[in-house]
């Protein structure tokens, strides 16, 4: 994160500073009055008096899971016991599930497969990238300001495969694909920034050069628009309890395009995953389409729970839910002008919309401290080390009175 990507705040235009504070808040009003999805808020459970700008790390709870986690385990478990395996409900989640969020992702049904972790469901894709590249190449691209796991994960994999990682700014990553390169590893947003990567442009360099992509979509899938059929991605991978509300360790998924899904080959192959899984045979045969993806036995409860909880997204079109994200994190950025004296923070997430996710990411000294302030004043966001203050914005609860409140209790911090 360089300081060339930072935007000062205070040198923003000399009118944001001027606002009065009733006129900010008297705007949010307005602007929470006019907003379409400002209804979506009564989907989730959230505590009175609290502004919660942390989605990108924990969704809020969803009204409808309790009620439906309760009916699994005092129903379909509690009475119908190992029942509910063959009744339709539980065999079927992984793939069910994953048709259900493909449209968040830009997916066709029958892609997208449900279960594991992130990490996990990295390793697979990563390894299965790797075994369909064109023989001879050596080297797999990776974002080298990943989320940690990430790159641990890429090192494995390349070891594997017999790979060589070789970390890239994915500003300049189309420039380093060649003929040698066998996979591409990128983030779609920044987890630290929120800098929005541009993945078309990036998938088709890939794709000129003959690489495989893998794109991982924790930070973008359910704040934006991310077109995985459209732009021609090969693989990708997500988790699905921050922007998707799935809860708490809610299982990740495995996107797999339709044309690579007789050629995948995944490191685990879990009889889950098998052509015939109760046929319980010594050899192994893959299922047909992403259902190759599955592993193991599948944690039901919390598939269950991200099934009920991606309920709070009918009749919602993402790209709704991105315009209000521009414009909250628009707004909120006015607001930190407004509130915060001169030089006390910075923005490190791009001004640009294009270059933007759905979190705005501030640069201050005792970032850790000030977090811990704003917390305790009933506004939570996240801290990054080592000086980086992360506010996640969910448009299906969060409104723009939240945004205004958050940067004025900023400015209260800094006096």
């Amino acid at each position: 994160m360089s300081d060339a990507n930072a935007n000062h705040v205070e040198n923003r235009p000399a009118n944001l500073a001027a606002n009065h504070p009733s006129d900010l808040a008297a705007r949010a009003a307005a602007l929470d009055t006019a907003d379409e999805l400002g209804k979506l808020r009564d989907r989730f459970t959230l505590p009175d008096g609290v502004v919660y700008l942390d989605g990108n790390s924990l969704g809020a709870l969803p009204t409808g899971v309790a009620a439906r986690i309760a009916q699994v385990i005092t129903h379909e478990w509690g009475t119908e016991l190992i029942q509910s395996w063959s009744s339709g409900t539980w065999w079927t989640a992984p793939e069910r599930i994953g048709d259900k969020l493909s449209p968040l992702i830009g997916a066709a049904p029958g892609q997208t497969v449900v279960g594991d972790s992130t990490s996990v469901n990295l390793f697979k894709a990563l390894v299965g990238a790797a075994r369909l590249a064109r023989p001879g190449r050596t080297r797999m691209l990776v974002d080298a300001s990943t989320f940690p796991t990430d790159g641990y994960i890429a090192e494995s994999a390349a070891r594997m495969t017999g790979l060589t990682v070789v970390p890239v700014d994915p500003s300049g990553a189309a420039a380093a694909m060649d003929e040698d390169t066998a996979v591409v590893l990128l983030n779609h947003v920044d987890y630290r920034g929120g800098r929005l990567h541009d993945l078309p442009a990036l998938t088709a360099a890939a794709r000129a050069a003959g690489a495989v992509t893998v794109w991982d979509l924790c930070h973008s899938a359910g704040a934006l628009p991310v077109g995985l059929d459209e732009h021609g991605v090969d693989l990708a991978v997500g988790c699905t309890y921050k922007y998707l509300n799935g809860g708490p360790g809610s299982p990740a998924y495995l996107y797999i395009a339709a044309r690579h899904q007789g050629a995948f080959d995944s490191p685990l192959p879990g009889w889950n995953g098998h052509a015939e899984p109760f046929a319980m045979t010594p050899d192994y045969t893959p299922a047909a389409g992403a259902v190759r993806g599955r592993v193991g036995t599948p944690d039901i409860l919390s598939m269950l729970a991200l099934e009920a909880a991606l309920d709070a997204w009918d009749g919602v079109s993402v790209e709704a839910v991105r315009a209000k994200s521009l414009a909250l994190t628009d707004f909120f950025l006015e607001c930190v002008a407004a509130y915060v004296p001169a030089g006390k923070v910075e923005s490190v997430t791009p001004a640009e919309h294009e270059q933007r996710g759905s979190q705005v990411s501030l640069r201050t000294e005792d970032a850790r401290a000030v977090m811990d302030d704003l917390i305790s004043r009933g506004v939570i966001g996240d801290f990054r080390a080592p000086d980086v203050l992360r506010f996640g914005f969910t448009p299906l609860y969060v409104g723009f009175a939240d945004a205004e409140r958050a940067a004025r209790t900023l400015g209260h911090i800094f006096g």
